[in-house]
């Protein structure tokens, strides 16, 4: 409408975890990548309860088949809905070509040496059994119990620490204090005993080490948490894991548990889950006289992964890495001035960009343990005795791309060679969906495979997305695109809210109060939800809201009510122009051409707002001025319009409704499109989608009656006049077509004079008999008499 070409592709994204986990549920079955590929099997029909292993193609080949089905179902929503992006750009997350980029940008990456191997403590869900990303944990609330337990000092004393996971105890590798701490100062750099196990381990300061926290020393162990990583790593400890992938204790314990007595305890603990093993060594401790306190019940705060049910556990793991200036101090710098370069709307939204730049303590973890999803480009050469060469990664050429290792050959081998010694393997792992999608503008755009389309829309303008996905999406995508070409990725970021429930709590699936949105598009019209929709701010939770539903509909349906009515007139004659593009020279009344007035008002004061992203503000402004016109200007009018006062006046009224109808839809157009559309047609050529964007010169009458204010203190006091008088008639109860038998106004004399511009009008529209106006120094005053 404003006259530009507007690039505006759909997207799906359809690899992940969540993706992964709704195809197990829906067909009932589990990826099992050792069994071969099966092409007639059939999900069950009916399940009993236990899901059947498949191969790694028949479970992708699931995944695209339930994807492809759901999305058909979001594409009907969304066509209903009315958005407006071009279905002819559509891509998708794991097709071809989004699938060759997502692999051709890693390999970039990973030859400028901003991609690494490396092994090292990695988040662990154990439920999808995959590394996870830092940017994708999210901390819960969860009962848990407090235990005191002693170490042994070479003396014979003890040191008491307090820890929520003794399970852990046989990984201890080390006991931290700050360095300021006087209660531990004899004791820093000697060694104590871990219960039970008897290994010893160096008692060692550390400025994180929190005096006010339980005893004010700390148990390391690898690893409870981030804080243990922090200390391992600043510390330089050796690690001793003791918690496996599946979210059980290890089979066996680690080496530095030499004693009968160590080992012996340590097997009453193997095989263990985490909980089941937590409150075993309680009891044992207990036992052993170590326990010297608890358990005593808690809530704290522990990570998940944000898809996940199961508290995330840290095991050390060979994982791919992004760099994302969490040690690259010169990268972190570029970060933080792209966020400073960015326009976001609101601009408070910033301060949480930066806030997770400032708050990243590793490098970005992209490798997944997982099945449906961008594979990880590279193979391993394996060594004589089948030993995958890991600092030597073999790569596709760049036009095999996309490329799956699983199920290619890399160059230089035959297909006979993977899994043998002197031969190669596949990386098993696929990117993390944030690796892909971080990409989007350059998947919209092409990028690589249409240098054309490239180079007409990328940087681009607009990144809508939710508030909660700042730290993932929108830094990542900030990221590639500062490390790939060393610009923003776009201009502007528009952040929203969340949809809450009406007692506004955020909508959740688990809790069911989701709403889906077929039922509303069904109920009050695709018009009313959007209406609803663009009520709520960027920037902050939006409650659904049926009442406001509702109060769409009827916004809509009095679009479609009062078009029909100025519709209704005879249009004014041919040779003064189409009432929507011109013939404002036929504007002479003074309440016509106040209304234009403040009609030219409203149009800069909506596009003033959507230019600045406040879409909220624009429709507010075209919905006020709607419900005066519908209110007071038309009633004030119509009788003139009907041609009850002569040709002239009367060609006046027609031709301001007409003008001002037009510019209505318009307004309207970008929040109720389709309501819009229909009266756009019933009297105007093309889409009014299309049509241009009003500008206030097209209704500013050409030979105004007076000057601007004038024109605006007659509008007021028209409208403050029609309100007394209906104020009246439904305070008597009587109808609306009730004549006045008398109007007085007492107001200043320039107030009279706005009312005496517009009597004629208002007395029609009034059914007054007699008007007097008064002349009096106090606020507007009007007396009805019926």
């Amino acid at each position: 409408m404003r006259g530009k070409k507007v690039f505006y592709p759909i997207g799906w994204d359809d690899n992940g975890l969540a993706t992964e986990r709704r195809v197990q549920n829906y067909f009932h079955v589990r990826c099992d990548p050792t069994l071969p590929y099966d092409p007639a099997f059939v999900p069950p029909a009916s399940p009993n309860g236990e899901q059947v292993a498949i191969s790694r193609r028949s479970f992708v080949e699931l995944c695209h088949r339930l994807t492809d089905l759901d999305e058909q179902a979001f594409e009907e929503v969304w066509r209903r809905l009315g958005l407006s992006m071009d279905w002819s750009t559509m891509y998708r997350t794991i097709d071809d070509g989004s699938r060759a980029i997502s692999q051709r940008a890693f390999l970039r990456n990973l030859a400028r040496g901003e991609a690494y191997l490396a092994e090292a403590p990695s988040l662990w869900d154990v439920t999808f059994q995959t590394a996870v990303a830092q940017a994708e944990v999210e901390d819960r609330e969860v009962a848990g119990a407090t235990h005191r337990i002693a170490f042994h000092r070479a003396d014979g004393g003890t040191v008491p620490v307090i820890t929520t996971r003794p399970e852990l105890l046989p990984a201890c590798v080390a006991v931290v204090a700050h360095p300021g701490d006087e209660r531990y100062a004899g004791l820093i750099g000697t060694t104590v005993t871990t219960p039970l196990f008897g290994v010893e381990v160096p008692v060692l300061a550390h400025h994180l080490a929190d005096p006010a926290k339980g005893t004010g020393i700390a148990m390391v162990c690898t690893f409870g948490d981030s804080l243990d990583v922090t200390w391992w790593r600043d510390l330089r400890l050796p690690a001793r894991p003791v918690m496996g992938r599946d979210g059980r204790l290890l089979a066996s314990p680690p080496g530095a548990i030499t004693s009968r007595a160590g080992r012996a305890a340590y097997r009453q603990l193997a095989g263990e889950t985490a909980l089941t093993a937590r409150k075993r060594i309680a009891g044992m401790l207990s036992v052993a006289g170590d326990l010297l306190a608890g358990p005593d019940p808690v809530r704290h705060s522990v990570n998940f992964y944000e898809k996940g049910t199961q508290p995330l556990e840290i095991v050390t793991t060979r994982q791919w890495y992004v760099r994302n200036g969490a040690y690259d101090e010169d990268l972190h710098a570029a970060l933080l001035a792209r966020g400073e370069q960015i326009d976001w709307h609101p601009p408070f939204m910033e301060v949480r960009y930066r806030n997770w730049v400032n708050g990243l303590a590793g490098d970005w973890l992209i490798s997944r343990q997982r099945f449906f999803g961008v594979p990880i480009p590279v193979w391993y050469p394996l060594d004589g005795e089948g030993r995958p060469r890991y600092d030597a990664p073999i790569i596709p050429a760049d036009d095999a791309l996309p490329a799956d290792p699983a199920a290619d050959t890399p160059p230089g081998y035959t297909p006979g060679q993977r899994g043998q010694p002197g031969g190669f393997a596949g990386d098993p792992d696929v990117m993390d969906t944030w690796a892909t999608s971080s990409l989007t503008p350059q998947l919209a755009a092409r990028w690589t495979l249409d240098g054309d389309l490239f180079a007409q829309v990328y940087p681009m303008d607009l990144r809508p997305q939710a508030h909660e996905i700042i730290r993932t999406w929108l830094f990542y995508t900030v990221l590639r695109a500062q490390t790939e070409s060393g610009t923003l990725p776009w201009r502007h970021a528009a952040i929203s809210g969340w949809v809450l429930d009406p007692d506004r709590k955020k909508m959740s699936k688990s809790v069911g109060n989701v709403v889906t949105p077929m039922d509303p598009l069904r109920k009050y019209g695709s018009d009313a939800v959007r209406y609803w929709a663009a009520n709520g701010r960027l920037g902050a939770d939006v409650t659904f809201d049926p009442a406001q539903l509702r109060v769409g509909r009827r916004l809509a349906i009095k679009i479609l009510n009062a078009s029909r009515f100025i519709l209704g007139f005879a249009a004014p004659d041919s040779d003064r122009g189409d009432p929507g593009d011109g013939g404002r020279e036929a504007v002479s009344e003074p309440l016509d051409a106040a209304m234009l007035a403040r009609l030219a008002g409203v149009i800069g004061q909506c596009t003033r707002a959507l230019d600045s992203y406040d879409h909220t503000g624009a429709l507010a402004a075209a919905e006020e001025f709607f419900w005066f016109f519908c209110d007071d200007y038309l009633e004030l009018v119509k009788d003139r319009a009907y041609g009850e006062r002569g040709e002239e006046p009367g060609r006046s009224a027609r031709t301001a409704l007409r003008l001002a109808l037009s510019v209505i839809l318009r307004l309207f157009a970008p929040f109720l499109p389709y309501v819009t559309e229909e009266v756009w047609s019933w009297w105007r050529d093309g889409s009014v989608h299309t049509a241009a964007w009003p500008a206030p010169g097209e209704v500013a009458p050409e030979r105004p009656a007076a000057a601007p204010a004038a024109l605006s203190a007659a509008l007021s006091a028209a409208s403050k006049a029609i309100a007394a008088i209906r104020g009246a008639k439904s305070g008597a109860r009587v109808s609306m077509r009730t004549p006045v038998r008398a109007l007085v106004v007492t107001a200043p004399q320039d107030h009279l004079d706005a009312v005496l511009a517009v009597l004629a009008d208002l007395q029609a529209a009034g059914r007054v008999e007699h008007t007097e106006l008064r002349r009096g120094d106090i606020e507007p005053a009007y007396e009805v008499t019926l």
